[in-house]
């Protein structure tokens, strides 16, 4: 198998030194993620400001993690499932049974956050040619248009983080070992 140097950010190309040093403030460590990224700037430029854009959207915190688990798990990313879990159960306080229900691909008890979740797995799943049967199910749920496009925005930036830590088998952080996840049928 083959390996991808987790860089820190002094021995990091030039280009991500700064952005590594970013994570690391922000985080008070450098997850392997970021550190593999860090070979490609484009890469971890790119997550970045997609994490920023999606960030900046109208979904509240507890949505976004919504759209980044389902996501995910869609994708069979262990690592972005097991990191997004600590960060929605950690950071945001998001209740333990919506945070299972994702992971375990289950109903969750509130049907708005329910349909958010259906809707960003059929983005995935059917590569955003979704029915207009399920867009407007989404909009009844008391979602709009531009919220639409937001989830296809966590969407990208969970695919890209997601189809790179599948390449490159991440090894999943320490910090982020008690929320550890596998697909259920792999």
């Amino acid at each position: 198998m083959t390996t991808f140097t987790i860089h820190t950010p002094t021995d990091a190309p030039a280009a991500s030194q700064e952005m590594l040093a970013a994570v690391q403030n922000k985080y008070g460590f450098v997850p392997n993620l970021f550190g593999e990224f860090a070979a490609a700037p484009a890469a971890i430029s790119s997550y970045l400001a997609l994490g920023g854009a999606l960030e900046k959207s109208s979904l509240t915190p507890t949505e976004q993690q919504v759209v980044l688990i389902a996501t995910s798990v869609e994708n069979g990313c262990e690592y972005c499932v097991a990191a997004h879990s600590l960060v929605a159960k950690n950071m945001l306080k998001v209740d333990a049974t919506i945070i299972a229900a994702l992971r375990n691909k289950t109903t969750i008890t509130n049907s708005k956050l329910q349909t958010l979740a259906e809707f960003t797995r059929a983005i995935v799943a059917q590569r955003g040619a979704v029915t207009e049967q399920r867009l407007q199910g989404f909009l009844a749920a008391g979602y709009n248009k531009q919220q639409a496009l937001e989830v296809i925005v966590g969407v990208a930036m969970k695919t890209l983080s997601n189809y790179a830590n599948n390449l490159m088998h991440t090894p999943l952080d320490k910090a982020f070992e008690a929320e550890a996840w596998e697909p259920c049928c792999a």
